[in-house]
C-alpha cells in the first residue's frame, strides 16, 4: 500500500502565499512523476503543475509565474509554493504520484486526500 498525505492548505488573502507538502509512504519501489491536481467547485479536476523523476516541471498555464514544485527525493515529498495567490485559485488540490509498488511489477497513480485553498479577495 501507498499513501500520501497532504498538508498546507488553509485560508489566505488575495496575493497571500502558500506552501503545501505532499509526503509518500508505504511499500514503494521507484516514485516517476509527482504533481499537484485541483478542483473547485463545479469544474472539473485540472492539473496545476507536474515533476518528473528528472526534475522537469510542467505548469498549468493560468499559474505559471506564479507556483512552482519541488520535490525532495530523499524525502519522497513533493512541494509546491504558491504565491500570488487569486480568489481563483480556491479550489482542493490533490497530490498525485506516479508509484511502482514493490509487490506489483506496474506503475499506478496514487491520490492524496486532497487540502483546501481558500483565497478571498
Amino acid at each position: 500500500q501507498v499513501q500520501l498525505v497532504e498538508s498546507g492548505g488553509g485560508l489566505v488573502q488575495a496575493g497571500g502565499s502558500l506552501r503545501l507538502s505532499c509526503a509518500a509512504s508505504g511499500s514503494i519501489y521507484r516514485i516517476n512523476a509527482m504533481g499537484w491536481y485541483r478542483q473547485a467547485p463545479g469544474k472539473q479536476r485540472e492539473l496545476v503543475a507536474r515533476i518528473t523523476s528528472g526534475g522537469t516541471t510542467i505548469y498549468a498555464d493560468p499559474v505559471k509565474g506564479r507556483f512552482s514544485i519541488s520535490r525532495d527525493y530523499a524525502k519522497n515529498t513533493v512541494y509546491l509554493q504558491l504565491n500570488s495567490l487569486k480568489p481563483e485559485d480556491t479550489a482542493v488540490y490533490y497530490c498525485n504520484a506516479n508509484v511502482k509498488p514493490t509487490i506489483v511489477a506496474i506503475n499506478y497513480d496514487y491520490w492524496g486526500q486532497g487540502t483546501q485553498v481558500t483565497v478571498s479577495s
